[in-house]
């Protein structure tokens, strides 16, 4: 099975691009801390190159930026290739199939998220105010 989950920080923003056959590609990288301190007392941080296609590469293209908080969730997937020198090299790359975004909207805050909105979402209109009702003397018992 290769499955890995990763929560961390966009290092840069996303970049959307396009295949020749035309699917969407998006590139981005996220930072990771480690879960422990080394031996100098600091925390290490570990750099993953992601991938996403399609509809979800262009999701991330649209809703992050670098700095934003992501959870992936996707497999890992070893590339070969030969540089300008002609030396064999290997790249590391997660394929996201999954991303949730974990950071806050821009402009927004926890508390903003559970208030009630300043104007009515529906189109302008109020929303319909509940009645008291007090009517006992129907009750049959």
């Amino acid at each position: 099975m290769n499955k890995v989950f990763l929560i961390g920080n966009l290092t840069r923003d996303p970049e959307l691009t396009e295949t020749a056959s035309g699917v969407k590609i998006c590139r981005f990288a996220i930072a990771v801390n480690r879960s422990y301190t080394g031996g100098d007392g600091e925390r290490k941080t570990d750099f993953f190159n992601c991938v996403a296609w399609r509809g979800l590469g262009e999701t991330i293209a649209r809703f992050t930026r670098k700095g934003t908080k992501v959870a992936v969730v996707g497999s890992i997937e070893l590339r070969n290739y030969e540089d300008n020198q002609g030396v064999k090299r290997t790249a590391v790359d997660i394929v996201a199939q999954d991303v949730e975004f974990l950071s806050p909207r821009a402009g927004s805050s926890d508390f903003d998220e559970f208030s009630e909105p300043s104007q009515p979402a529906s189109g302008g209109r109020a929303k319909p105010q509940l009645q008291p009702f007090d009517d006992d003397s129907d009750i049959p018992f």
